[in-house]
């Protein structure tokens, strides 16, 4: 293997059953673009999920079978194949593994969770499992499933063949029967169900017996702590190892796991020292990543904080408050969500994950009380990291124990109690850091953040709304840490889970930049068209923003638009959720978006993007270069070298096209750079991508440092210098630029030799003007000595 790491590049794969139209974006078309993206600079092909999944999944996490190459995207012969043609251009391979949980929402197609289903504890796949088969496990020591939609439904239960298989129906739902449990489809159905060894509970009833992934009934999490489990699982990855067909893995989610620890490290001892592996971690902005873990990093959340953070005027704050505060009745500042985040978590923990409190209750106490789930609920609901059972955070959960005794004397007991389990090192502190990890996702960036709206484009996963933006002196020393500790994490802009793409953020961070002219939007937009709520209005006025054309609404804008609106309102959980759908509301909901794009404000909203969609352009171009210049492994998101305004998934999973991106590189190439969003964003993905292809021990190198301008405009700058090589320079508030008459004096001073811009091909020495530098376009890659 001699691929070194420089770049990635995130490809969504997806079969035809999880297209409507059929289309396909498996291992042969994704080997067809890699003459493309060699040439864009690329260093390795960052492949979603590709072992066995759904047929109609469009992100393959809902892995079926982790022991096969999924043959919807090309089977194992095409991976081969598409890693030929990468290793051919150059590029590597690098995966997506699943380690946490399986798919078994439709359990004929899980053969593991079938014979779980069929054989009960006795299943050679048992072990795999989480399973609670305790007597009081609410479903009579069986493996409780949410499946009725009516309490007493059992009488809807049917016997009927699958296949070739005998089986129980419940409508299109099958189960298997255990061997001797029937005689003949002619049997009495509820008698043969009452002699296996599961039971189907009305879904409301909360009675789940086994671990999910979050809150996902459809997602089984399985214990990677045994060692057979982690062999099967990782066996086609040991083959693809010693084949030499990847050169790295990503993670996702260790943090659903007994031990991620043990577990990455087990996982670092397979793949070798040099492959790369990162892991999908999400830090809390105070939280260190553990330097004992053997990985190369996080995935990047922490990254695109701080790079949407350091563009964000910070003196909108106040504005935006007080506006939010009218329309949302919230300011959404740090105490408001701090508020609103322990509040949501301890809804969480009594609802969604209700099932997981009462496994966790009963390891800590056989006669856990009512008093001692509630402390536990508290507990959670005020831990402010994923879990805390890292080494870098060994004090977290007693500061919190701490503090909770203190102001609630009557809870000591309980208290004491569950220190007790935690020490014990055993089932009660496994399950514990676990059930916080579920918690703080459903509360925080499953509900919270679609509720807060003062600043949306702060709400990405990692992301700490209440914190308005990131200083240049915060933004420095976190790109310093990481060039010190962490110089292969992955940096990121975009990924498949963010809500939203970094150009649609660019554009919501714009608003910083005319708080009042937004303010003034927002009254009018709310007088001409009224919205069925005011804090979703508010919520929702972001993101159309954020995904305005520039030049005009368009149909399939609009439909997606409708898409998201209903995605939101449910997460939001405010008027209608997932599981009790408001129809009235939604529908609403769907009207006032049609108002509001084909209505009496659609003139001034298209005027507002229009202003704010300039200074947009800018901010996404000086960004992505710092992102590919600082420290870090970049990662570009498919077709995220273009412009593009996309939203939360399924939105932003959309098939990019590869073609006309490789028309608009070959026209740079051969005629320099235009004034065209997407060709000058394409050439500053290619420049700084080649650029860490050409000099790779510079951006190796323990080597940042800190660029600073001198003179009136001074702060609109921000810029990074990797050694005595490289220079990036970006422009912050390019619109309050423009309202304060530009860069004038304003200089920058350059180390000896001379620089030239990979962009202009422009050269510069010594103490030069920002204006000079800056002149044609918003950003600059200065390199010495070309």
């Amino acid at each position: 293997m001699d691929r070194p790491i420089t770049s990635t590049y995130r490809l969504q794969l997806r079969g035809p059953h999880a297209d409507p139209a059929g289309r396909v974006f498996g291992f042969a078309e994704a080997a067809a673009v890699v003459p493309y993206l060699a040439d864009l600079g690329v260093s390795h092909l960052y492949l979603s999920p590709i072992f066995t999944s759904y047929p109609d999944s469009n992100h393959n996490y809902d892995v079926t079978d982790p022991t096969t190459i999924n043959e919807e995207l090309g089977g194992m012969t095409g991976l081969k194949e598409l890693a030929s043609t990468a290793h051919a251009a150059g590029l590597g391979l690098i995966l997506d593994i699943v380690p946490n949980h399986v798919g078994v929402e439709t359990p004929e197609l899980n053969a593991w969770w079938w014979d779980v289903l069929k054989n009960g504890q006795s299943s050679q796949f048992e072990p795999y499992f989480d399973i609670d088969w305790h007597e009081d496990n609410g479903a009579g020591g069986k493996l409780g499933l949410p499946i009725l939609g009516d309490p007493g439904d059992e009488d809807k239960l049917t016997l009927t063949m699958l296949g070739e298989e005998p089986v129980l129906a419940y409508y299109d739902h099958h189960f298997p029967l255990t061997p001797g449990s029937f005689s003949s489809l002619d049997d009495d159905p509820r008698e043969v169900y009452s002699k296996q060894h599961y039971r189907l509970n009305y879904w409301r009833d909360g009675v789940i017996s086994y671990r999910r992934f979050f809150s996902v009934n459809g997602l089984a999490g399985i214990r990677q702590e045994n060692p057979v489990v982690f062999e099967h699982t990782h066996k086609v990855l040991r083959q693809l190892i010693r084949d030499d067909v990847i050169d790295g893995v990503r993670v996702d989610h260790p943090d659903g796991l007994a031990d991620p620890f043990a577990y990455l490290n087990q996982l670092r001892t397979l793949i070798g020292p040099d492959r790369y592996l990162i892991a999908e971690k999400i830090l809390g902005v105070a939280e260190p990543l553990d330097p004992r873990l053997a990985v190369d990093g996080t995935t990047g959340y922490d990254a695109l904080r701080e790079l949407d953070g350091v563009f964000i005027s910070r003196e909108a704050e106040d504005a935006l408050s007080i506006l939010s505060l009218e329309q949302s009745g919230s300011t959404w500042d740090a105490p408001a969500i701090e508020a609103a985040e322990h509040q949501l978590k301890r809804e969480v923990a009594q609802s969604e994950l209700a099932a997981e409190i009462r496994r966790l209750t009963r390891a800590i106490s056989a006669d856990g009380t009512e008093q001692l789930e509630a402390t536990l609920i508290d507990l959670i609901a005020a831990m402010p990291v994923y879990r805390a059972d890292y080494i870098s955070l060994s004090r977290t959960t007693s500061t919190i124990i701490a503090d909770m005794a203190r102001r609630f004397p009557s809870r000591c007991d309980a208290l004491n109690l569950i220190s007790t389990a935690l020490i014990a090192n055993d089932e009660a502190k496994t399950r514990f850091s676990q059930v916080c990890g579920a918690v703080m996702a459903k509360g925080v960036e499953d509900t919270l953040f679609y509720r807060a709206c003062r600043l949306i484009a702060l709400q990405e996963v990692g992301g700490a709304p209440g914190r308005f933006g990131v200083s240049a002196a915060e933004f420095h020393l976190l790109q310093q840490e990481r060039a010190m500790l962490w110089p292969r994490a992955m940096t990121t802009l975009t990924t498949h889970d963010t809500k939203r793409s970094e150009d649609t953020r660019a554009r919501i961070i714009e608003i910083t930049e005319r708080p009042k002219a937004f303010a003034e939007l927002v009254h009018h937009v709310s007088a001409l068209v009224p919205a069925p709520d005011q804090a979703t209005a508010h919520f929702l006025i972001q993101n159309i923003l954020g995904v305005w054309p520039a030049d005009g609404m368009t149909d399939d804008v609009r439909q997606r638009l409708h898409a998201y609106a209903q995605k939101a309102v449910r997460e939001a959980g405010v008027h209608t959720t997932w599981f009790d759908n408001d129809t009235a509301f939604e529908n609403a909901i769907s009207n006032w978006i049609d108002a509001v794009v084909d209505g009496p404000a659609t003139s001034m909203i298209q005027e507002f993007v229009e202003e704010i969609h300039r200074g947009a352009v800018q901010v996404s171009l000086g960004r992505k270069l710092l992102q590919l210049i600082g420290p870090g492994i970049p990662d570009t998101y498919q077709g995220q070298e273009f412009i593009d305004f996309s939203l939360v998934d399924p939105d932003n999973r959309r098939f990019v096209d590869y073609v006309h991106r490789a028309q608009t590189l070959n026209q740079y190439l051969e005629e320099g750079i235009t004034d065209s969003a997407d060709r000058m964003k394409q050439a500053v993905v290619y420049e700084g991508l080649r650029l860490r292809r050409e000099r790779p021990t510079v951006f190796s190198a323990n080597n940042y440092r800190a660029v600073f301008a001198e003179g009136e405009a001074s702060h609109h700058l921000v810029g990074l210098a990797r050694g005595k090589d490289v220079i990036a320079l970006a422009t912050r508030s390019p619109l309050g630029l423009e309202d304060s008459g530009g860069w004038g004096a304003t200089t920058v001073t350059l180390p000896p030799g001379t620089w030239t811009n990979r962009l202009t091909t422009t050269t510069f020495t010594g103490t030069v003007k920002v204006s000079d530098v800056l002149g044609n376009l918003p950003t600059a890659l200065l390199v010495a000595g070309s």
